[in-house]
């Protein structure tokens, strides 16, 4: 089996989530079968793993319905793809693709920094479940990255295809010293700052947390720092502009918590991030977070910065920080890149076997 995995949504210089999900995934899919990525631009390479790989154009050129024209050239046995838009006309192989999640059906402001044509586009192709579905039918098979997605997909129908849940992992170390309950108090906040994303109620709860300062760990533009700036007390946000990986992760191995007040999610990666290192969770109230965090979160209404405060201040009790810091580390152990691959490879080969018997059936 000829496995080709699309690796053109790589990030140039440094990662975004789509970009690592697909980095990771790809180099521990290798250890388990022979793969050729597909990359855009030679520059991905320098975050991609060392393997045999081709060329192909950019996914977000107005070729990109028709870039089986391209793969079939490679003679693949299946493709897998990162996300859901690659391209499926003509096609010679079996197509695995992915949906990350819905969250733009319910919350469809596109994100700031895509072209105004591009947002516009946005805008319609989430006024309806048809695009989708259309778009999810020329493929073979789907994954998602949780239970949540998978349900939801299967609520509004959107694939006659099979959909398999493949989580996602993290880069903590190894080994790590267990943690003791830090001497400062430190939020860490991970992600974008898109509306539905709710960072200002973390903000606001800051009136009512004398004492504690957020750290912001992505970059944010001028209006954002403002308006979280109005909303906190004074000098209580840090901040960091697009943390290095370094940077980050010290930031939360001394932190009292991770904290998200976010109304969807896909997965939540930066929760797994956290509790791999013995970083609580303070979580807004959402299935997927208790999917993902179990009994090891903590959570609190995405309306109701009072409930948040709550959270954070149960965690001064010792007793209870450590307790949480324990739980967050040994529910983290279920979510491994290793696992992500097994359970991928898996879905190709069925998806590629069940290609095979229709195509012997016809």
């Amino acid at each position: 089996m000829k496995i080709v995995f699309d690796c053109r949504y790589t990030r140039i210089g440094r990662h975004d989530g789509i970009s690592r999900y697909g980095a990771r995934l790809v180099e521990e899919l290798s250890k388990l079968h022979p793969v050729t990525m597909l990359i855009s631009d030679k520059r991905q390479l320098e975050l991609l793993p060392d393997l045999p790989w081709e060329m192909a154009p950019s996914p977000t050129g107005i070729t990109e319905p028709w870039v089986a024209r391209h793969v079939n050239k490679l003679k693949p046995d299946v493709v897998f793809t990162p996300m859901q838009t690659m391209g499926p006309f003509g096609r010679d192989y079996a197509l695995v693709t992915t949906v990350h999640d819905l969250i733009y059906y319910k919350h469809p402001t596109p994100p700031r920094n895509l072209p105004w044509a591009v947002r516009v586009m946005w805008r319609i192709y989430h006024l309806t479940w048809a695009f989708q579905r259309a778009l999810l039918n020329r493929a073979d098979a789907h994954v998602t990255d949780s239970l949540a997605t998978r349900d939801q997909m299967l609520e509004h129908k959107l694939t006659k295809r099979p959909i398999s849940v493949v989580t996602l992992g993290t880069d903590g170390p190894a080994e790590s010293a267990v943690r003791k309950i830090p001497s400062t108090r430190e939020l860490v906040y991970m992600g974008s700052y898109m509306p539905y994303k709710n960072v200002g109620l973390i903000a606001r709860a800051l009136h009512d947390l004398p004492g504690y300062t957020l750290h912001l760990m992505s970059r944010a533009d001028d209006s954002t720092k403002a308006e979280l700036t109005a909303l906190a007390p004074e000098a209580s946000l840090i901040f960091h502009n697009g943390a290095s990986d370094a940077v980050y992760a010290e930031t939360l191995s001394r932190a009292t918590a991770l904290v998200s007040a976010s109304r969807d999610e896909g997965f939540g990666l930066p929760q797994v991030e956290a509790m791999v290192l013995g970083t609580p969770v303070l979580l807004s109230d959402i299935p997927i977070f208790r999917e993902i965090s179990g009994h090891a979160g903590g959570f609190f209404s995405p309306d109701d910065p009072a409930e948040l405060v709550r959270e954070v201040k149960a965690l001064e009790d010792p007793a209870t920080w450590q307790s949480r810091s324990t739980a967050a580390r040994t529910r983290s152990a279920e979510f491994t890149w290793k696992k992500g691959a097994e359970t991928l490879a898996q879905v190709l080969n069925e998806t590629v076997a069940a290609r095979s018997k229709r195509a012997t059936e016809k």
